[in-house]
């Protein structure tokens, strides 16, 4: 499907951006051609390594695990790109930038033992495997759980022991725990969790509500957990009764953007907050066309990610339309190497499956040209479930700045 000139497939692409493998590799693919290697190296090179992953043990694990071998086949040709993709039963496989991101903050030694909640794919645990000892993996949900045991079976991760079941009541006969690394979100950290963590271990969870979340690092000093807040996040709903007994739950009928403002950075860290996965951008504090703040994205190097994004809950079958208005101002905006890297506002759909189903976009922007406000209505499709805002130069080129964001739903 496409809408507003922008290919559903190539748009989901932006998102979310030797022969043999050496012996760093799981031996069930050692022997096996590698036609995925360049691609895992530039995957390496250009989304982790230049967007700040800089612990060279995680690095090297991610230039020699396979991720295509846990996507959907259908899929491998996207595997090494930086994006979630789905695998089934509303979950997804992380980023790459993400599940690098979180292995560095925990930093695995080889003699520690490692509990990841939320096995998923396997792809993390994979990860892992040649960093730690041991790495104990649990997911809830049992046919991916199964899958998911039978690939690291097969590809000889011989330290990674999965088992399915609830990843928040842990795994007590094995603990404790010296590093818990938590791919779901919950809204506080499960007590079994804290209880079987190390005394000096350390653990990285997301924490918040359904499409707003920030990465906390907690370490354990004298039998508590002391906090570190790090970057926003933005995990998809889990699955189980943690999630279905929510505190604060999103209203799928009534969307609305967060922070679209960019006054609130609450941490005082130079980020607006509810936005995540943000790339060379700046919050500004000077001369801002509303309020306070606004933000400016700058690339030099065509292809390469400036923007930022943000997930909210959608019900296709009862919001038409979404009328987005935002200020923006431009210097020598041009496109990057592919016509769909344009700096623009882009809004991508997905079902109850998390597939997406159409995007639609505001823009795009070239040129020069001084503050102004845009907007345009944009169409919600039936089945829309979930949707991500992209927000930035998208690949392009030049200085794009963006204030006063406003989403507003049309009854259907």
């Amino acid at each position: 499907m496409q809408r507003s000139g922008l290919d559903v497939s190539k748009v989901t692409l932006l998102l979310l951006t030797g022969l043999l493998l050496p012996a760093f590799a799981s031996p069930g693919v050692a022997a096996e051609p590698d036609r995925y290697r360049e691609q895992r190296l530039r995957m390496v090179d250009q989304e982790l390594a230049r967007e700040g992953i800089k612990n060279e043990r995680v690095l090297t694990a991610m230039r020699h695990v396979p991720r295509h071998l846990f996507v959907r086949p259908e899929l491998r040709r996207a595997a090494y790109y930086d994006q979630a993709l789905p695998i089934g039963h509303k979950q997804t496989i992380s980023p790459p930038f993400i599940v690098a991101y979180m292995t560095e903050v925990i930093d695995p030694q080889p003699e520690e033992r490692v509990l990841e909640i939320g096995t998923g794919s396997g792809y993390q645990a994979a990860v892992l495997s040649g960093l730690a000892k041991d790495v104990y993996t649990i997911e809830i949900v049992e046919e991916l759980g199964r899958k998911a045991a039978k690939l690291l079976h097969d590809l000889e991760y011989d330290n990674v022991h999965p088992r399915v079941g609830d990843g928040y009541k842990g795994w007590a006969e094995h603990a404790p725990f010296d590093k818990i690394i938590v791919t779901c979100s919950p809204e506080d950290v499960p007590k079994p969790l804290i209880d079987q963590l190390r005394e000096g271990g350390k653990m990285i969870i997301p924490l918040g509500e359904r499409y707003d979340q920030v990465f906390y690092l907690y370490e354990k000093q004298e039998g508590k957990l002391v906090r570190q807040k790090l970057l926003p996040a933005q995990f998809v709903p889990m699955t189980g009764i943690s999630e279905e007994q929510r505190k604060v739950k999103p209203d799928p009928a009534h969307p609305e953007i967060q922070n679209g403002g960019f006054e609130i950075d609450a941490d005082k860290d130079g980020n607006a907050d509810s936005w995540y996965y943000q790339r060379q951008v700046t919050l500004e504090r000077t001369e801002a066309p509303e309020g306070d703040a606004f933000l400016t994205f700058r690339n030099t190097e065509p292809s390469r990610g400036a923007h930022v994004l943000q997930g909210m809950g959608i019900d296709g079958g009862q919001v038409s339309a979404l009328t987005v208005s935002l200020q923006v101002r431009g210097e020598n905006l041009k496109s990057g190497t592919h016509p769909y890297e344009t700096p623009a506002f882009v809004i991508i759909f997905y079902d109850a499956d998390r597939r997406p189903v159409a995007s639609e976009s505001l823009g795009p922007w070239r040129g020069s040209f001084r503050w102004k406000t845009v907007s345009k209505t944009l169409h919600v499709p039936p089945k829309a479930k979930e949707a991500i805002l992209r927000m930035g130069l998208n690949g392009g080129t030049g200085e794009l700045s963006v204030d006063d964001l406003k989403v507003r739903p049309q009854p259907r």
